[in-house]
C-alpha cells in the first residue's frame, strides 16, 4: 500500500488546485478530563489539525461539490462529539446549498476516551445523511486504509457509489479487538478491499489519483438533464419484415449477438460500473451501471448474456442487485433502464432457497410503483421469470429478434405437447415475437435489426441507443402523475 495521504492531502488531490474553501469552525468544547486533554493537545501538534475530520467545499472539475475527510493522525481518525457535530454541520450545508457530498473516511471509528455519548453521535451522522439523500442528492464514498467500527457502520456505508482504497483493511471490528476478544487473529484477507470488491460490498477499488476521475463521470450523469424535447428527434420507425417466431429465437442465440456491454460500449457515455447489492453478494448476470445516452443520464441494469450459462445461471442475488439501482433511481430521482437477455433464472435448491420466487415479486412490485421515469429494452432472450422481473416500464423498447416467453420454447412444447420437437409451432402459436408484442400493446417501440443484430453489431447498438435517449428524453419532460397513471393503466388493462 503507498504512503497514507493525510486529509488535506487528500482534499488538494482530488479538487481542482486552489479552490478548496474549509467550513470548519473552532470544534465544541468536549470538558476532557486531565488524561483526555493530553490527547488532545498531543493530536493536535502531530497532526496539524484541530479535530480528526476536515469538511468544506472546492471544485471537482470545475463543479462545486462538498467534502469531508478523516485525519487518521488526530487519534485514529476517531469520532468524538466535536467531530462528529463538525460533520453533521458539513452535511446540512451541503444539503441545504444543494451540493454533491464526497465523503473520505479513515478512522478506527469511536473515540474511546468519549464512551457512550461518541457512540451514539454515529446516529446523527447517518441522520444528516439520509436527509441528504431523501433530498435527492448524490453521496460519494473514498474509504481509505483503515475504515472500521462505528464510522464503517455509519457514514462509511451509505454511498451511493463507493469506492475504496487498494489493500485498505476495511471492517466492522476491528482486528486487533477481535484478537483481545477471541484470543485468535481474525482470519486473514476478509477485511480487506480487493475482499469487499468480490463480496459486492463496494464498486470499485481504485488508487486515491484515479478519485476525481470516476467522480467526474459519476456526477457527469447524477447531474446530467436531457436536452429539450424540440432538440431530441423521433427515430424513425422501420418496416419490420414478417420472420418466423423460430427464426428470431435462433438468431437471438447466437454467441456473437451484441449484449449490454457492447451497447454501453457502442452508444452510452460516462459509464460507471457499480458492483453488488452492497449487502454482500453478487451475480455477473446482473450489469449494474450509472450511464448517460447521448445527454438523457439513467441507472442501467443490463442481464449480461455473456455472463449466464446452464452451469452459472442468474440467480436470486442478481434480483437483489437490481433492486439496489432501482432505489439509486429512487432517491436520485434518475430515469431506470432495464435490459432483458436472459435465457432464464436459476432453477435450482440454492434458488429456491435464496428466495428467487419472491425477488421476481419484490422486483415487479418496485418497478410498477417507482416514482422515476423507467424504459424496459428486450435485448435478445427473454425466458420466464427473470425476465418478467424487470420488463415493467412506463416506455418498452424491443429488438426486432427479441422475444417474451414464460418458458423457453423447448420446455412450452414439453408441457403442452410433451415432446420438445414442437417449439417452432408453439413458439408461432404463443405471441413471443417483436412484432406481436407491440400488437397487444406490450412494446411500444421496434428497433430494426439489419438484418441480424450480430451481424452489425456497432450500428445496431447506435440505432438502440438513439432510441433510448428518445425515450428518456419524453418521460424526463413528462408530468409525474400522468406518467405513473399510464404505466398503471398499460398493465391493468392487458389483455382486455
Amino acid at each position: 500500500m503507498a504512503k497514507r495521504q493525510s486529509a488535506r492531502e487528500l482534499i488538494e488531490r482530488t479538487l481542482d488546485p486552489g479552490s478548496f474553501t474549509s467550513w470548519d469552525t473552532d470544534p465544541i468544547d468536549v470538558r476532557p478530563g486531565k488524561g483526555y486533554a493530553a490527547d488532545l493537545a498531543r493530536a493536535r501538534e502531530r497532526s496539524g489539525c484541530d479535530e480528526s475530520v476536515l469538511t468544506g467545499e472546492g471544485l471537482l472539475r470545475g463543479r462545486r461539490v462538498a467534502i469531508v475527510a478523516s485525519e487518521f493522525t488526530f487519534l485514529a481518525g476517531s469520532i468524538g462529539a466535536a467531530a462528529a457535530e463538525r460533520l453533521v454541520v458539513a452535511v446540512e450545508r451541503a444539503t441545504e446549498e444543494g451540493l454533491p457530498l464526497l465523503a473520505a473516511p479513515a478512522s478506527g471509528g469511536t473515540r474511546m476516551q468519549e464512551g457512550t455519548l461518541a457512540f451514539l453521535a454515529m446516529v446523527k451522522i447517518s441522520a444528516a445523511i439520509a436527509a441528504h439523500k431523501a433530498a435527492g442528492l448524490s453521496y460519494l464514498v473514498y474509504l481509505r486504509h483503515p475504515t472500521t467500527g462505528g464510522v464503517l457502520a455509519s457514514w462509511g456505508s451509505q454511498g451511493h457509489v463507493t469506492v475504496a482504497e487498494p489493500g485498505a483493511l476495511i471492517g466492522f471490528l476491528g482486528p486487533r479487538v477481535y484478537e483481545a476478544l477471541y484470543g485468535k487473529e481474525f482470519p486473514e484477507g476478509v477485511q480487506v478491499a480487493e475482499n469487499l470488491y468480490r463480496s459486492g460490498l463496494v464498486d470499485a477499488v481504485l488508487e486515491a489519483e484515479h478519485l476525481p476521475a470516476i467522480a467526474d463521470r459519476t456526477l457527469n450523469v447524477l447531474l446530467a438533464r436531457p436536452r429539450s424535447l424540440a432538440d431530441t428527434p423521433e427515430p424513425g420507425q422501420e418496416h419490420i419484415p414478417d420472420i418466423a417466431a423460430w427464426d428470431s429465437i435462433v438468431r437471438s442465440r447466437r454467441p456473437d449477438r451484441p449484449g449490454v456491454r457492447r451497447l454501453l460500449r457502442h452508444a452510452a457515455t460516462d459509464v460507471v460500473p457499480l458492483n453488488g447489492t452492497g449487502d454482500g453478494e453478487s451475480d455477473p448476470g446482473l450489469l449494474l451501471a450509472l450511464a448517460r445516452f447521448g445527454k438523457a443520464p439513467c441507472v442501467l441494469l443490463g442481464q449480461d448474456r455473456n455472463r449466464q450459462s446452464v452451469e452459472h445461471p442468474m440467480g436470486p442475488a442478481a434480483l437483489r442487485e437490481a433492486r439496489r439501482g432501482m432505489r439509486i433511481a429512487r432517491e436520485l430521482r434518475l430515469p431506470l433502464v432495464t435490459l432483458i437477455d436472459t435465457p432464464g433464472a436459476a432453477l435450482s435448491k440454492d434458488a429456491e432457497e435464496r428466495g428467487m420466487a419472491g425477488q421476481i415479486a419484490r422486483c415487479l412490485a418496485e418497478l410498477v410503483t417507482l416514482e422515476a421515469p423507467t424504459v424496459s429494452v428486450l435485448l435478445g432472450q427473454g425466458t420466464g421469470g427473470g425476465a418478467l422481473a424487470l420488463i415493467p416500464a412506463d416506455r418498452v423498447i424491443c429488438a426486432q429478434h427479441a422475444w417474451l416467453s414464460p418458458l423457453p420454447p423447448e420446455g412450452a412444447s414439453a408441457i403442452v405437447h410433451r415432446t420438445v420437437d414442437r417449439a417452432p409451432l408453439l413458439a408461432a402459436e404463443q405471441g413471443v415475437r417483436s412484432v406481436e408484442l407491440r400488437a397487444n400493446g406490450i412494446v411500444d417501440r421496434i428497433v430494426a435489426e439489419h438484418d441480424d443484430a450480430a451481424d452489425e453489431p456497432e450500428a445496431f447498438c447506435r440505432r438502440l441507443g438513439a432510441a433510448l435517449e428518445y425515450e428518456l428524453t419524453i418521460l424526463f419532460h413528462r408530468e409525474q402523475a400522468a406518467r405513473l397513471r399510464a404505466r398503471h393503466d398499460r398493465y391493468r388493462r392487458l389483455g382486455l
